[in-house]
């Protein structure tokens, strides 16, 4: 394995200067986005940070919902983002990858915002190749050849299966929490009871009690993971509520509820990804350039970075950022976020 460090002298991309200049342009997207007139999102609450109005495209199964900035001809970024969060994670990442010269595309998970599924009789699926499989088509919709991929949570796992099965689509990876791709057959296999309790929400959700208190209480769950997933983020209700309303999305129980039991092997995958799932059973290596992240205040459930660092065949480095940053590391610390994608993505 190549452990050797990836160039650091690519973060002058993103020295003082440039941070400088992204900053500024947060403001003013900040101030515009706040001005009278000024389309928003839908699902945008008055007076908070937000992208630009968001774009449509149909993609596989999916209409996709997501924000996009900078040029079109610039090298591509796919930021992917976790439960119980939203593209918001990114709203702070994201401009700063436009202003270093990045075309930039947030989607909405399915089950998330505005994506729908564009038949009635589609299977509301959220097993981890299915959502890789809607990056890939999300890719093909756009033009978009090549990108750098990177994410955390749900994001993660799929961005690792998109380096996994499609190198060749892939310039770099950025994966907190490191290598998260998995089998149901490796979930089989039972943890010690204080990591098990960790995962209370996957048993809650096994049960048809559990789907229906996420129904009733979506919001109110999400509040409560955020909390103990980062103890440590002082975030307040106007940054909670600007997320929530994703979760609004009609698929959104259905898609959260199949991931969690497909993971135990409580719900069937679909026969189009059996295939798929076999080679990501395998934990395949991955080879395209990486750099894996974890907060040092991180509540939710992740690996030790030593257990997976061979995963990881290419050009690697993983980095602990620290200052109580959680499990929603791009919101949280979204400058070492963003400096990560574009030294993973080498440009």
């Amino acid at each position: 394995m190549n452990t050797k460090p990836i160039d650091h002298q690519r973060r002058r991309l993103l020295g003082i200067a440039g941070m400088t200049a992204a900053a500024a342009q947060l403001g003013m997207a900040r101030s515009a986005g706040a001005q009278p007139g000024m389309p928003k999102p839908p699902g945008s609450p008055a007076g908070t940070a937000s992208f630009a109005p968001l774009k449509q495209v149909n993609a596989g199964v999916l209409s996709v919902g997501y924000a996009e900035l900078g040029a079109a001809d610039r090298p591509a970024a796919i930021l992917l983002h976790g439960w119980p969060y939203d593209i918001h994670s990114y709203a702070d990442v994201a401009p700063l990858l436009a202003s270093a010269g990045y075309r930039v595309i947030v989607p909405y998970l399915r089950g998330y915002g505005a994506t729908r599924f564009l038949s009635d009789q589609a299977v509301r699926n959220g097993q981890q190749s299915a959502l890789a499989v809607d990056t890939i088509a999300l890719m093909d919709a756009l033009g978009i050849q090549k990108t750098v991929v990177a994410g955390f949570d749900w994001g993660a796992r799929t961005a690792d299966a998109v380096a996994a099965l499609w190198p060749e689509r892939c310039t770099g990876l950025v994966s907190v929490s490191g290598y998260l791709i998995g089998s149901q057959d490796a979930n089989k296999a039972p943890l010690p009871p204080e990591a098990e309790r960790a995962w209370w929400y996957q048993f809650y959700f096994a049960t048809e009690r559990g789907r229906a208190g996420y129904e009733k209480y979506r919001k109110e769950f999400a509040r409560l993971i955020w909390q103990t997933a980062s103890p440590k983020w002082d975030f307040d209700d106007e940054t909670f509520d600007r997320s929530a309303q994703a979760f609004d999305n009609p698929d959104h129980v259905s898609v959260v509820i199949h991931n969690y039991r497909w993971r135990i092997g409580l719900a069937e995958g679909e026969p189009a990804y059996h295939a798929l799932e076999k080679r990501l059973a395998e934990a395949p290596v991955i080879a395209v350039p990486t750099i894996t992240l974890e907060g040092d205040a991180n509540g939710a459930p992740h690996p030790d970075p030593a257990s997976y660092a061979k995963r990881f065949s290419g050009k690697y480095a993983h980095r602990l950022v620290t200052g109580g940053v959680g499990h929603n590391l791009p919101q949280e610390a979204p400058k070492a976020f963003a400096e990560a994608v574009i030294e993973a993505a080498g440009h």
